[in-house]
C-alpha cells in the first residue's frame, strides 16, 4: 500500500520521522524486502486519523516526549533523538523504557508498542509471514475443528452438522445473502435530521446484554419504546473477518481503550448489540455465593440463586445456549480438558449461545453467519417486531429533567450523530420520554450521568474488570488457534473455595492483531514467537477482582470536556492470585504435551518443567510488566440501598431521579467471578418488569399503544 493511499495530516514531519524509527525497530518485518509494500507509518497514522481527536492528541505528543533530545540526554547522556540514533542504539533505548521502574515511561512503550503491533499483524499483508490462512468464507476448511461437522444436525447442540460430502464442497458463506438495509424500524445517523426531536414512552440507550432486553421485554408489553445505539448497525456480510477493518468499525475507542495507564485493555463493543456481538459466548450462571453476598451486603431484593433460577431458564432458550459437544473442540479447549483429566483437576465443556455454530474462530470480530445468538440476532429483532425504534451511530451527550405531572418526571435525552469514518460529531437531536434506561456500559453510563449532573455517591466507583492474561503454549502439533470455537471448556479449580476470589482457566480466540499484543517484546524476538502462530495455543487466566469489597480499586470519570478517564489499580491480592493462575495455566499445557509455556509478562518467563514454575511467581506485577486485558468491564453504578456506595436502588432505578433506570454490567454490587452476560441479561430482565410494575401503561405519562399489550413483560 502506498504512501499517497494512507497519508493524512494527523502528524508533523517531525513526528512521522519518530514513528517510522519506532516501527523500524518494533516490526522490522515490516521493513524486509519482501514486504515494502506494507507502509507501515502511514497505516498507523491513517488508523489515528479515524480515532477521536483527543488519541490523536495524546499520541502526537507522546511521539514528540520520545523523540525529544531532552530524553536522549536521560537515556544516553547525550542530546541526541530516537529517531536519529543508530538501530542498536535504538533497541536499547526500547528496551530501557519496556523495564523501566518509572510507570509512565513504561505507558509511553507499551502505548507505541500496542498501536504499531496491533496494526501491522491486522493487515492482510502481515499473515502470509506467520501461517494465518485468513477468512473463514474465502476458503474451504484447512483443518479438522473448523467447518461443519459430520452427523445429523440436533437442536440440542449449538454446533452445525450435515453430510461430510456436502460440507467439502459447500462454501460456509453460499447461504449468506448480501447485507442490504437494515432492518424495518433501524434508521442510522445518516439518516436523522439535524435538530430532530423525538417521542417516547421510553428510551433505552445501549443495545447490549443489558439494553437490548429491556428494550424488547417493554417493546412486547405495549410500551412506545426508542433505542439509540453508539455503535453502527453491521449484521451478515458485513462482518469481513478482516481485524483491520473490524476491531475499529466494532470495538469502544476503535479496539484501543484502555486504563489511564495503559495497564489493562478494554475490550469493549459499541455497535449494535455490543459486546454480545462480539464474545465468545460463553454462557455461565452467577455463582450462589455471589448472589447471596449481594442480597445480604447490598440488599437485593427478588436476586437469589432460586428466584433467579426460572429466570436463567428462560435466557438460556432465548439466547440457544448450548453445551458444545465432544467432537467440537478446538485444540486449545481440548488441552485445558485433557491438561485437567490428567492432573486431576475440575473442568468442564461450557454452554455457548449459538445456534448453527460452523466453528469458524472469528467470533470476537462478528458472526457473519448468523449463528451467534447475541442480542443482534434474538432481543433487538424482536424489540423492533415489537415496534420499537432503533436508531444507531448516535452517542448520547446528556439528560435532561423536564417537569410535567405524574410520578416520572419528564426527561430530555440529548443525543449526537457520529460520523463512522471520522467519529466526529455530525449534529444533535433530541428524544423525550418519561422513562429513560441506561445501558451504556460501565464505562458508557456513568460518564453520561456525570456529564448530565447526576453523578456522585457510588457513580463511576467501584470498577470491576476481572483482571485476565495468557500463557501461551507452544506445541510441536499443529494448533491453529484461530479457528474453531474459541471458548468451549472451562476449570474452576482455583476459583476459590472459601471466599470465591480465586482465579479460572479458559481458552481464547487468538487472531493475529489481538496476539501480537499480547505477545511480549518486540522486534526479532517478538516474531520469533508469532511465526510459530500455528502451533501456538492460549490459555487465559481471569481473576474475581475487588475482594476488598469496601475499596474501589478502580472509577471512570467525565472530565470537564466531557472526556472519559478510566482509572485503575490491581490490588496486590488479585495481582497474586492472577500470578498462581498463570503458574495453573503453566501446569496445563505441560500436561497436555506443550514443549514450553510463555508467560506474558515484559520478559517472557518460559516454563519447561515444574521447576519454573517458582520464576512465574517471582516475576514483576507492576503495571505494563505484565500484558492484562479484560473483556468483563463491570461495576461503576452497582444495585444498593445506600447511595453513598451505590449507583441505584436494588430496582435499578438511579437514587433520587426518579423513572431513571440502569441495566447493564455498571449495576453488578461485585464482579460476579463468571463471564457475566448470562447475569446482565436475567437482572436486564427483573428490572424490566419492575419498570412495568411501576409504570403501567396509561398512568405516570406512560399512554397505552392502540392496540393492548399482547404479552406481559
Amino acid at each position: 500500500m502506498a504512501m499517497a493511499d494512507l497519508r493524512t495530516d494527523v502528524l508533523t514531519q517531525n513526528r512521522r520521522m519518530a514513528l517510522d524509527a519506532l516501527c523500524r525497530r518494533i516490526v522490522p518485518a515490516a521493513y524486509a524486502a519482501h514486504a515494502m509494500s506494507v507502509d507501515l507509518p502511514a497505516a498507523v497514522e491513517a488508523r489515528l486519523a479515524s480515532s477521536d481527536a483527543d488519541l490523536r492528541g495524546q499520541v502526537a505528543s507522546l511521539l514528540t516526549v520520545f523523540d525529544h533530545p531532552i530524553a536522549g540526554l536521560v537515556f544516553s547522556l547525550r542530546p541526541r533523538r530516537f529517531s536519529r540514533l543508530d538501530p542498536q542504539s535504538q533497541d536499547a533505548w526500547l528496551r530501557a523504557w519496556e523495564s523501566s521502574r518509572v510507570p509512565q515511561r513504561r505507558t509511553i512503550f507499551q502505548a507505541f508498542r500496542r498501536l504499531i503491533l496491533s496494526t501491522y499483524y491486522a493487515m492482510p499483508a502481515a499473515h502470509p509471514g506467520i501461517g494465518f490462512l485468513g477468512p473463514f468464507h474465502l476458503r474451504t476448511p484447512a483443518v479438522a475443528w473448523e467447518g461443519v461437522l459430520s452427523g445429523e444436525p440436533s437442536d440440542a447442540e449449538p454446533v452445525a452438522r450435515g453430510l461430510i460430502e456436502a460440507r467439502a464442497h459447500a462454501s460456509p458463506v453460499a447461504a449468506q445473502p448480501s447485507h442490504a438495509a437494515p432492518p424495518p424500524g433501524v434508521t442510522q445517523g445518516h439518516e436523522i435530521d439535524r435538530d430532530v426531536a423525538l417521542c417516547a414512552e421510553v428510551c433505552v440507550i445501549g443495545t447490549g446484554a443489558g439494553g437490548a432486553v429491556v428494550a424488547a421485554r417493554l417493546a412486547e408489553a405495549g410500551y412506545d419504546v426508542i433505542v439509540l445505539e453508539e455503535g453502527g448497525y453491521w449484521s451478515g456480510t458485513d462482518f469481513t473477518e478482516e481485524e483491520s477493518e473490524m476491531v475499529p468499525r466494532l470495538y469502544a475507542d476503535r479496539g484501543m481503550r484502555a486504563t489511564d495507564d495503559l495497564g489493562v485493555n478494554l475490550l469493549q463493543g459499541r455497535c449494535v448489540g455490543g459486546g454480545t456481538t462480539l464474545n465468545w459466548m460463553l454462557m455461565l450462571r452467577p455463582p450462589e455465593r455471589v448472589l447471596d453476598d449481594w442480597a445480604r451486603e447490598h440488599g437485593t431484593v427478588g436476586m437469589t440463586a432460586a428466584d433467579l433460577a426460572p429466570v436463567l431458564d428462560l435466557i438460556e432458550a432465548e439466547s440457544h445456549a448450548r453445551v458444545v459437544p465432544d467432537d467440537a473442540h478446538a485444540p486449545g479447549n481440548r488441552t485445558l480438558l485433557d491438561g485437567a483429566l490428567k492432573l486431576g483437576w475440575s473442568a468442564r465443556a461450557g454452554r455457548i449461545n449459538a445456534h448453527g455454530c460452523v466453528r469458524a474462530g472469528f467470533c470476537h470480530i462478528g458472526c457473519r453467519y448468523g449463528a451467534k445468538r447475541g442480542t443482534l440476532t434474538t432481543f433487538v429483532p424482536r424489540a423492533l417486531a415489537a415496534g420499537a425504534r432503533l436508531y444507531s451511530d448516535v452517542r448520547v451527550e446528556r439528560l435532561e429533567l423536564r417537569e410535567r405531572g405524574g410520578t416520572a418526571p419528564g426527561k430530555r435525552v440529548v443525543a449526537a450523530v457520529i460520523d463512522r469514518s471520522t467519529a466526529a460529531v455530525r449534529h444533535t437531536f433530541t428524544v423525550d420520554a418519561p422513562i429513560v434506561v441506561l445501558a451504556g456500559g460501565a464505562v458508557g453510563t456513568p460518564a453520561i450521568l456525570q456529564r448530565s449532573g447526576f453523578g456522585g455517591g457510588g457513580v463511576g466507583r467501584f470498577l470491576r474488570l476481572h483482571p485476565t492474561s495468557a500463557v501461551v503454549g507452544v506445541y510441536d502439533r499443529q494448533m491453529y488457534p484461530a479457528a474453531g470455537v474459541p471458548q468451549s471448556a472451562l476449570s474452576d479449580e482455583f476459583l476459590g473455595s472459601d471466599d470465591g476470589y480465586g482465579a479460572w482457566i479458559e481458552c481464547s480466540g487468538f487472531l493475529p492483531g489481538l496476539a501480537s499484543v499480547a505477545v511480549p517484546g518486540f522486534g526479532d524476538e517478538h516474531r520469533h514467537v508469532m511465526q510459530q502462530f500455528p502451533r501456538l495455543g492460549v490459555l487465559i487466566v481471569l481473576t474475581r477482582d475487588g475482594a476488598d469489597r469496601a475499596r474501589s480499586d478502580g472509577e471512570v470519570r467525565a472530565d470537564r470536556r466531557g472526556r472519559v478517564r478510566i482509572h485503575y489499580r490491581v490490588a496486590e491480592r488479585t495481582a497474586r492470585t492472577l500470578h498462581e493462575g498463570l503458574v495453573a495455566a503453566a501446569r496445563l499445557h505441560l500436561a497436555a504435551g506443550a514443549v514450553e509455556a510463555l508467560t506474558l509478562h515484559n520478559t517472557a518467563v518460559r516454563v519447561r518443567s515444574e521447576r519454573d514454575t517458582d520464576a512465574v511467581l517471582r516475576a514483576p506485577r507492576g503495571s505494563n510488566q505484565l500484558s492484562m486485558f479484560s473483556a468483563h468491564v463491570n461495576g461503576t453504578c452497582r444495585l444498593g440501598t445506600d447511595p453513598r456506595t451505590s449507583g441505584c436502588t436494588p430496582d435499578g432505578e438511579r437514587h433520587g431521579v426518579p423513572g431513571l433506570y440502569i441495566a447493564d454490567g455498571s449495576i453488578l454490587p461485585t464482579a460476579p467471578g463468571v463471564n457475566p452476560q448470562e447475569t446482565i441479561m436475567a437482572l436486564a430482565t427483573i428490572i424490566a418488569r419492575r419498570i412495568a410494575d411501576r409504570h403501567p401503561l396509561g398512568r405516570a405519562g406512560v399512554q397505552p399503544k392502540s392496540t393492548p399489550a399482547a404479552r406481559a413483560v
